[in-house]
């Protein structure tokens, strides 16, 4: 069993941009999205492609089971989604051992930037740079999935 432990932030300001080491544009699209699970197809630089499902449990403990897949399969799949694809750029900030991933949304999501770190465990400490702003783990609206579904540019 794969575990993903992360926690999610909204972004304060863009004191992180000279951090950046390194940056992707993501192309994603969930298949299905229950209580239960989620099934997502993503594309990363237009050159290789993933299926990943994950368990939709709130918080910052899910299971996670991600597969590489044909490029041109994953193009396909992308037209038998549901909602919205999210369009983002994955900025990379080292911290430490670990590592910030920055994600500046484009399209429909436009305006939101959100951080996340992985870890270990869920009470592994971890450094709270200056330009981390709120707490958004357990707010469904900050999932990906709940992006696709109900785009940023659509709250009130």
């Amino acid at each position: 069993m794969a575990l993903e432990i992360e926690r999610k932030y909204r972004v304060a300001n863009e004191e992180w941009k000279p951090l950046a080491s390194a940056k992707k544009h993501i192309r994603q699209a969930y298949l299905a999205d229950t209580e239960q699970i989620s099934l997502r197809v993503r594309i990363k630089d237009a050159t290789t492609a993933t299926l990943t499902i994950k368990t939709a449990t709130p918080g910052h403990t899910r299971q996670e089971f991600e597969y590489p897949i044909p490029l041109a399969d994953a193009e396909e799949l992308l037209q038998a989604r549901t909602g919205s694809v999210v369009v983002k750029t994955r900025h990379i900030v080292p911290a430490g051992n670990l590592a910030w991933e920055i994600d500046v949304f484009e399209g429909e999501n436009a305006g939101l930037v959100l951080a996340e770190i992985e870890l270990e465990h869920a009470d592994q400490p971890f450094e709270h740079p200056a330009w981390l702003g709120e707490e958004v783990t357990f707010d469904r609206r900050f999932y990906n999935s709940e992006l696709a579904r109900v785009p940023f540019s659509q709250w009130s």
